[in-house]
Formats: structure tokens, sequence, C-alpha cells
């Protein structure tokens, strides 16, 4: 994420103020890495500062820095922060010591990289300080207080704009089971009794039709109803691996995209002529004649969708992205952020209560999360899911682009990054 381009960086204050906006919450022992376009900050990365290991040879690690910076095509130069309480005394910080080597490699490989290093400075949590002045009449040691950054004129700016820095990832994503027991068995027993009716839909155009007309309402609101009846059917529809992914595609890529993948996939049977079942207006189940309804009331057939169902693959199918290009953010060219925002709070919403459909929803924040470029909170969310439904294989999946560093297509390019702030203010 950039920073609001009508804000002025007046000193040092300001830009490591900026940053715990930038990640949503203020770093612990890692190195923040800022592009430079000019005078304008640019894109903010956040890295785990290295072990001893790689310290003694940090050039791999400066190259992997260099690599994820080079996405902003447009940088000229770079900063560097290293957020560390290692070392502060009153004498010198230990950290100058430890972190030298790391710094020059950086400095180095940035260098060549066409991004030289303008400024670099260590925080902790009681003093911030130039990494690079030793003249202790203008960087007394141990350093200047942290007072000066949260109090510094960009930081104050940025709150009365509504933004807020919250707790790390790890402690700020929701425990999915934290629900009253209660509401829990509710709202489970409402999702069984959808699955028997929805297996037997699996292969049914117009039931992936209809699941679809739900998910785009959730998509414009960014809520979930509170009956339980419907919460227990979005979350069933979550369970079936090509509806969950359906879903992802739709509020990205638009639904030409998900039907036309769908096709591709090939999940239909022209032969599964069942008429397509969902919750009624009033919150009772709506299915086909003949079909057992636990939740009881009556049952009659739902009708078919009002657009037109096609019968084969929508649209050009060399003009609409497939599920991959879409998953991993190579297409669209710019993804729906809106509909995805939305999507993302339909999914917090939905991940409470448990079990596979929680490892569904929380997947789902994780790919958003790794979409906007927050590798942390990815990290966080697809964690919870395999705590959740061990070997949740959508989870280990992205978890594995998470851990190589992968960036998302999206996420590499400032025409398409997620902005925080939106586009008037980033």
């Amino acid at each position: 994420m950039t920073p609001p381009e009508h804000l002025t960086v007046q000193g040092p204050e300001d830009i490591l103020g900026f940053i715990p906006h930038s990640l949503g919450y203020w770093p612990a022992d890692s190195l923040v890495a800022m592009t430079l376009q000019g005078k304008s900050l640019g894109a903010t990365l956040r890295l785990d500062l290295p072990g001893s290991e790689v310290l003694a040879d940090p050039k791999k690690f400066a190259c992997t820095v260099r690599d994820y910076l080079r996405a902003d095509q447009q940088a000229d130069a770079s900063l560097l922060v290293l957020f560390t309480n290692e070392g502060w005394t009153d004498a010198r910080p230990g950290a100058v010591q430890t972190y030298t080597g790391l710094l020059a490699a950086l400095q180095a490989v940035l260098g060549a990289a066409g991004m030289p290093v303008r400024d670099a400075w260590y925080v902790g949590d009681t003093y911030w300080r130039d990494a690079y002045c030793t003249d202790g009449s203008c960087c007394p040691l141990p350093g200047r207080p942290i007072s000066d950054i949260r109090d510094s004129r960009l930081n104050a700016e940025m709150v009365y704009r509504g933004s807020s820095v919250g707790p790390a990832p790890e402690d700020q994503c929701p425990t999915p089971a934290a629900m009253p027991a209660e509401s829990k068995a509710r709202l489970r027993a409402a999702e069984a009794s959808w699955m028997v009716p929805l297996d037997r839909r699996r292969a049914s155009r117009a039931q992936f039709e209809t699941l679809l007309d739900t998910w785009e309402l959730l998509f414009r609101s960014g809520r979930c109803p509170a009956d339980p009846l419907v919460l227990g059917y979005v979350r069933a529809t979550l369970r079936v691996p090509a509806w969950r992914d359906a879903v992802l595609v739709i509020a990205a890529a638009g639904r030409a995209a998900a039907s036309a993948g769908a096709d591709q996939f090939g999940i239909f049977d022209a032969g599964c002529r069942l008429a397509p079942v969902r919750p009624q207006a009033d919150g009772r189940q709506e299915a086909a004649a003949g079909t057992a309804i636990a939740a009881g009331g009556p049952v009659r057939p739902s009708p078919v969708p009002s657009h037109p169902v096609p019968g084969g693959a929508v649209g050009d199918a060399a003009l609409v992205p497939g599920y991959g290009e879409v998953l991993l953010g190579l297409a669209p060219p710019r993804p729906d952020w809106n509909s995805m925002n939305n999507l993302d709070r339909v999914l917090e919403q939905l991940a409470p209560g448990g079990g596979q459909a929680a490892a569904a929803a929380l997947s789902g924040r994780g790919w958003i999360s790794w979409c906007r470029g927050r590798g942390s909170y990815a990290a966080a969310h697809l964690g919870r899911a395999l705590d959740e439904e061990p070997g949740y294989r959508l989870a280990e999946l992205l978890l594995e682009l998470v851990r190589r560093g992968t960036l998302c297509g999206w996420a590499a390019r400032k025409d398409a990054a997620w902005q925080k702030f939106g586009p008037d203010a980033a």
C-alpha cells in the first residue's frame, strides 16, 4: 500500500509513523523496506529479521528484498527500518553491531538495482534512531523517544482519516470457534440440513447459478442474514470445492469467469434436472418437491433463476480468465476490490461455527489477504483454517505460496494493487 498523496512527509517521524498504518499493526523483529518514487513514498514490504545463520552471509536475503521491491517499477530509491528490541542500552544499541552486515548487503544490492538506500532507522519499543548517524549531538544515545513517532503529524492525520493500528495478525484474526455453544449447535444443524439436498445437486447448472445469485447479493452488502438457516445454506455451499472456488472467482473477476471456469472443469451433468434449492425470503428452506427437509415448512419447487441459464461456456472463452489465472492474481488486469472487500466481511461472519465450512471461509480470507499483499495476515488466516480442518488442501496450497514469498500478481502492480484508504487516498 502507498501513503495518501495529499499528506506531506516532513521528517523521519512521519515515515516511521506511516508504517504501522500501512501494515495494519506495529511490527516487531521485522525489516520494513519502502520504495521511493522521486519524493513520494511507494510500496511497503515487511519481512522477519533473519537469524544468525543468514546474518553470517546476508547477500541472499538482500537479493530477496530486492526482488520484492522490483515489483514497484517506478522505484528509484529505498528506505529501511529495522524494528528490534535487541541491544538497546544507554551506551550504544547492540543492534548496530548485530545488523551492520545486513544493512551493508542491502545497500550494495539495492544500489546495484537502481534503488539506493536513502535512509535507515532502528525502532524499538522505547527508542528509535538513525542507523547511520554516529554524531551524539544530533543522534544522542540510546535514541529519541518512541513518542516522537506515535505523536507525529502524519500519524495524527492518518487516525483522523479513519486508519487504526491493531494487534499483530496472529492476535488480530479472531478464533473461529469463539461462539456460544447453543448458537454454534443451531448453525451446524442448519448447515447439515442443507448438505443432503445440495450434495444431490453438485452437478446441476441451475443449482450453481442459484447459489451464485445468493452470493452476489452478499457481495453487494458485505453482510450475512442473521437467520441460522440462511447462514447454514451459505456455509454449506462453501463445503463443495468447485462452488467455493467459484465464489472467490466471481468476487474478483465477475460471474462470466465463474461460470466459464465451471464449464471448463466439467462439473455439470445435463442429466441432473433437480430443481435448485435455496432459503426462502422468510428464512424457510425452499427445495424441489419430494426432498426431505429437516427444518420443516412447506416444500415446493424453487423458481428457476430469472436470468437465462447458459447451455455451455459463458461468453468467449478466449476473453474470460480461468480459475487458475484469477486465483494467482494474473487476470483480470484489476480485480473488483469492492466485491472482494465485502466477501472478506462475509467470510469473517461465516468462520464462527467451526468445521470444514470455517476452514473454507478462513482459506478465502487468507487468499484475499494474499491478494492484498498482506502475507502475515494471509498466513494467520490459513493457519487457523488448518487448525479447523487439518490437511485442508486449499489452505495448504495457499500457505505454501505465502511461505515461498510468492507475490500475488495484483499486489505486484501499483495499478492493480489493493488500496487500504481507497483511490482518493492512496
